[in-house]
């Protein structure tokens, strides 16, 4: 009975405050309708002038509904008065920062405006309030590279894949972001292969290269030297000229060429190649290229690579497949790759597989011609590092269970070091 009492006193002071101020339910229909027009007409007709006007009077109405700052910054900046949009944007934040829209709006008038620092600001504001918003970090990194400046770009990134060390975009986008900076390497390179035939090999591969990395891609020159013995003689040596270069063609996609040279027995006399790399969302990577190759007794063999790569966290996956056949046959091959990523592009473990031979077996090219319709099974392990930012070192080893002829297979070993000096 009591409760029924002050439940009714209540309700009537309810109904007298409403009576003695007629305006106040009234104020906030206007507001809302007046909002729905504006925003119709934004879709619709598109008049931002009469749009501001709208707004400005529900401001006046209802000086405490940001809603109409908002409205008034979009009419602004769709009018391209910046100064005025800029101004509503930042009043509208500073009540209201939860809003992830608004500072998207205020970055990218920022942006339009190639005022970087006044977007960099923004951008922090934005993280402060929704840390790890990937949208604000992309921006971030769009401003550097706006700005040209590949090392902010880079220590940014950086910082992303400490917070997100499982996140495969970033630590493609280092990747990429590392090949384009500014370096030159020179190294030596050389690989003892032995055999287990009785008086077969060993053979020598010394290759001298040099590499040059710019903003546009890489160009990479080598000269190889070979020697194969027989029971402790040589029986064939000579010298390979080449040359490689990856360049950029687009922000997500680069190719590569190739080309070699040799009058000598131990390496095929032409050797041709080109890819094209495209980067997918979430670390993925797909190739597909072409080889070509002449022997020194003219014989040609072509070459379709198709490759499929992937980044999953440190690691680096890629699948290749090589179609290539000669006048009459095709002989297919496989190549699995499999690289576990410490610091930098420069420091792995790298694990390999495969099946068949290909042109990118360096070591046996010049037996390329032999091998192609044989059986042929390959493991290998390696581990590469750089020191002191300057010297890179590299071992690997790799076992081959090779057909020589039908049915007939050796147990070849190989050692391979590696050392460059990057400037």
């Amino acid at each position: 009975m009591i409760l029924n009492k002050i439940l009714n006193t209540a309700s009537f002071l309810i109904f007298l405050l409403l009576l003695s101020n007629p305006n106040l339910s009234a104020q906030k229909i206007d507001s809302d309708s007046l909002l729905t027009v504006i925003i119709k007409d934004m879709q619709t007709n598109k008049n931002y002038e009469k749009n501001i006007e709208r707004a400005l009077l529900g401001k006046k109405i209802a000086p405490a509904y940001l809603d109409y700052y908002l409205l008034l910054g979009r009419n602004y900046d769709l009018l391209q008065k910046k100064d005025s949009a800029r101004y509503y944007y930042n009043y509208y934040i500073e009540k209201n920062p939860d809003n992830e829209d608004t500072f998207n709006y205020l970055i990218n008038l920022e942006l339009e405006d190639e005022n970087y620092n006044n977007a960099i600001v923004t951008i922090d504001q934005a993280l402060a309030k929704h840390p790890g918003n990937k949208n604000f970090e992309q921006k971030k990194l769009t401003v550097f590279q706006l700005q040209k400046d590949r090392k902010k770009e880079y220590e940014y990134l950086k910082t992303l894949q400490v917070k997100n060390p499982n996140d495969d975009a970033i630590t493609q986008l280092i990747f990429q972001l590392e090949s384009k900076m500014k370096s030159d390497r020179a190294g030596i390179n050389y690989s003892y292969t032995t055999f287990d035939r009785k008086g077969y090999g060993p053979w020598h591969l010394l290759g001298f290269q040099y590499i040059r990395e710019r903003q546009w891609g890489s160009l990479i020159g080598r000269i190889n030297y070979a020697d194969r013995l027989s029971s402790g003689q040589s029986i064939a040596d000579g010298i390979q000229y080449e040359a490689e270069s990856y360049f950029f063609t687009g922000k997500n996609n680069y190719s590569y060429v190739s080309a070699a040279y040799s009058s000598d027995l131990v390496f095929p006399k032409i050797r041709l190649g080109y890819s094209f790399y495209q980067n997918f969302k979430k670390g993925w990577e797909g190739d597909l290229g072409l080889r070509y190759l002449k022997t020194q007794d003219g014989t040609e063999f072509n070459t379709v690579v198709i490759g499929l790569g992937k980044y999953i966290a440190s690691y680096w996956i890629n699948l290749r497949t090589f179609i290539q056949k000669d006048k009459q046959d095709y002989y297919p091959a496989v190549t699995l790759t499999m690289r576990y990523y410490f610091d930098t592009r420069f420091d792995y473990v790298t694990f390999t597989s495969g099946y068949g031979s290909s042109p990118e077996e360096r070591t046996t090219l010049g037996q390329f011609k032999e091998r192609i319709s044989l059986d042929s099974y390959r493991l290998g392990a390696g581990y590469y590092r750089i020191f002191n930012n300057h010297y890179i070192v590299g071992i690997q080893l790799t076992y081959n269970q090779q057909e020589y002829v039908q049915n007939l297979t050796q147990n070849e070993l190989e050692l391979s070091l590696m050392f460059q000096y990057k400037f």
